[in-house]
C-alpha cells in the first residue's frame, strides 16, 4: 500500500508546484498589465494607430468615440501626421469600424489623406498585422497604439509581433472597479500570448486550453465581471 501511494503523492506535489508557478506568473504578468495601463507616451512617432471598437450605422460607440476623440487630442498635438482607424464589421452591419472611425475623425477636422484605413481586422492582433504590412510599405513602423489603458500590455507584444514599435497613449474610459476587472482579463490574455503567442490565441480564441494550470484562475473573474 505504501509503495503504491507514493507515486500518487508525487504526482500530487508535481501538479501543485505546476499551479503554484502558474499563479507566480499570472500574478507577475498582471503586475505588468497594470503598470502599462498608467504608461501615456507622447513623444513623437509615425503614426497613430486606433483600435477599433463598436459602431452602431456609422456613428462610433462610446468606447470608440473615446479613442478617436484621445486621436485628435494626439494629432493636434503634432505626435503624428496620420491616424489609422482599424476594425471591420459584424454581420448585416453597413459600416466597418474603421469606415465609423474615419468618417469621424474627418468631421472634427482630419483631412481624408491623414487616414489610413485598415477594414478587415476582427481582432487586435488581426487588425494590427494588417495595418503593420501596409505602414511598414510606407516605412511607417514607429507607432502610437490608443485603445483603452487596460489594453496597452498586450497591444504593445502585438505591435512587436507584427514589426512594429508601438508605443501606448490610452483612454481612460473605462475606470474604477470595472477596470479592474479587464486586468484581470488581460492579465490572462497577456501571459498566454507570450508563452505562445498571439497569433496562436486569436486563431483559439482560448487562453484556458492552452496554458496548464493557468485556466483555474479564471474563475474568479467571472465573479469580477458583476463587480
Amino acid at each position: 500500500m505504501f509503495f503504491a501511494l507514493k507515486p500518487v503523492k508525487w504526482a500530487i506535489k508535481i501538479v501543485a508546484a505546476l499551479v503554484a508557478i502558474a499563479v507566480i506568473y499570472w500574478i507577475v504578468i498582471f503586475i505588468i498589465v497594470w503598470n502599462a495601463s498608467t504608461d501615456d507616451n507622447r513623444s513623437h512617432t509615425d503614426a497613430i494607430v486606433v483600435l477599433g471598437a463598436a459602431q452602431y450605422n456609422g456613428r462610433p460607440s462610446p468606447d470608440l468615440q473615446a479613442r478617436l476623440d484621445h486621436a485628435l487630442e494626439l494629432w493636434r498635438a503634432h505626435v503624428a501626421p496620420i491616424i489609422v482607424v482599424t476594425g471591420g464589421k459584424q454581420p448585416l452591419d453597413r459600416y466597418t469600424e474603421a469606415q465609423a472611425g474615419a468618417r469621424y475623425l474627418h468631421a472634427h477636422g482630419v483631412a481624408n489623406a491623414a487616414i489610413l484605413r485598415e477594414v478587415h481586422g476582427s481582432s487586435s492582433w488581426q487588425s494590427l498585422q494588417a495595418a503593420a504590412r501596409f505602414l511598414k510599405n510606407e516605412h511607417r513602423t514607429h507607432v502610437t497604439l490608443v485603445s483603452d489603458a487596460y489594453h496597452s500590455a498586450r497591444i504593445v507584444d502585438i505591435a512587436q509581433e507584427s514589426g512594429l514599435d508601438g508605443v501606448t497613449s490610452p483612454t481612460h474610459f473605462i475606470h474604477g472597479s470595472k477596470q479592474l476587472s479587464y486586468l484581470f482579463k488581460e492579465s490572462i490574455r497577456v501571459a498566454g500570448g507570450r508563452i505562445f503567442g498571439y497569433g496562436t490565441l486569436d486563431r483559439h480564441q482560448t487562453v484556458g486550453k492552452l496554458v496548464p494550470g493557468l485556466a483555474i484562475i479564471t474563475a474568479p473573474i467571472h465573479w469580477l465581471r458583476w463587480w
